[in-house]
């Protein structure tokens, strides 16, 4: 069996970061897959929680530079890295002035929801493919986590259908009970568009909420995982609406779920 290159994505990493779940099973699950054979590389974005001089986190001045268009606007992308302690792991971090400087993560000191966190989410999403592209390294699955990364599967599926690098690139999109109540405002269709991003893509996202995300997300996936053991009515209607030929896998955290991640990945990768 080939050596497979897995890529994960999440808006955290422990010891980085931590506020969910999402922090540990980031930590967690690629070093096990790391120990099994696996190529791994790991993506979050650089908020400003994450203390830069105590982690030891460095520019990678060769991978920075890149303008990433959010809607009408260009923004600057900065790629920093830094490597997990007693692990042999490294973590590359999206980050940009306007959009991960604050001292917070989702929601200010006063817990008002950032408007731009629709930005900030497509902006690290758009990131994430091209530092993928920029290291030159063909991922043969993208493990997204959690909201924020929902758009890439979808990228992947029409603006980049023609990379090379992506050519047999298959997503695993995790959904976690990380609900927020804000709605975003109209133009949300607008900044997420891309070149060959139709209009009736973008159809699951004209609710403009958290569940939106999560729509396009498990839509264009290869692969839907439950990350949670409960979730919200809504949520759990909108898993049991999901097409037939989309299978939603659930993995025992307390048994062999290590082991189902690892067959789940060589299935997709064929």
């Amino acid at each position: 069996m080939c050596k497979l290159r897995i890529l994960y994505v999440a808006s955290e990493i422990d010891p980085f970061l931590q506020t969910t779940e999402v922090a540990n099973f980031v930590r967690m699950l690629p070093q096990a897959m790391q120990e099994r054979g696996m190529e791994i590389r790991i993506l979050v974005p650089r908020f400003g929680l994450i203390n830069e001089r105590k982690n030891r986190l460095h520019e990678v001045v060769r991978l920075s530079g890149i303008n990433i268009s959010v809607g009408d606007e260009e923004k600057p992308l900065i790629i920093k890295v830094a490597s997990i302690p007693n692990a042999k792991l490294q973590v590359y971090f999206i980050d940009n002035e306007d959009y991960f400087q604050r001292k917070y993560v989702f929601v200010d000191k006063e817990n008002r929801f950032y408007k731009d966190n629709d930005e900030r989410a497509i902006f690290f999403c758009k990131g994430v493919i091209e530092t993928v592209r920029k290291l030159g390294w063909s991922p043969d699955i993208v493990h997204c986590n959690d909201w924020m990364t929902s758009l890439i599967p979808m990228y992947l599926k029409s603006t980049y259908k023609n990379d090379p690098l992506f050519k047999n690139t298959k997503t695993v999109f995790t959904v976690y009970n990380n609900p927020f109540q804000h709605k975003f405002s109209v133009d949300l269709l607008d900044k997420v568009k891309m070149i060959d991003v139709e209009d009736s893509m973008l159809e699951p996202l004209q609710s403009a909420d958290f569940e939106g995300f999560i729509k396009v997300g498990i839509r264009y996936a290869d692969a839907v995982v439950k990350g949670d053991e409960q979730y919200s009515e809504s949520l759990t209607m909108l898993f049991d609406g999901v097409d037939g030929n989309k299978k939603i896998d659930t993995f025992d955290k307390d048994t062999d779920y290590l082991d189902s991640y690892y067959n789940l990945y060589n299935e997709l990768a064929g």
